[in-house]
């Protein structure tokens, strides 16, 4: 059985999330990504405090094509250090797994 992986990925905004996205898709670098709108993100950056909207990405991909789905994000995204991590998928639904391995496989 294929590995798969969730990528994680912050964006500046809808906009941008969908733009990243779509490439992913029809580079057939993941399979599905799926677009949360209006998160605020409180982090450290250049030793200040921030708070700011984003937008989330939520990418299904095999593991094999993460390096190169996070090398083309970084291409793609307008931060200087994008937020592109891997979370490992250890299971689930057999038929959408099997949908997966054919999109992003």
């Amino acid at each position: 059985m294929k590995n798969f992986v969730l990528a994680y990925i912050t964006a500046k905004d809808r906009a941008q999330a969908l733009s990243i996205g779509r490439t992913l898709v029809e580079e057939r670098l993941a399979a599905c990504v799926n677009v949360i709108d209006n998160m605020t993100s409180v982090y450290r950056w250049e030793g200040e405090i921030n708070e700011d909207s984003e937008a989330i990405l939520i990418v299904k991909t095999s593991t094999e094509k993460f390096e190169a789905l996070a090398e083309r994000v970084k291409r793609l995204h307008t931060y200087t250090c994008p937020c592109v991590i891997s979370i490992p998928i250890i299971g689930g639904n057999k038929e959408y797994l099997d949908w997966l391995g054919e999109n992003a496989g």
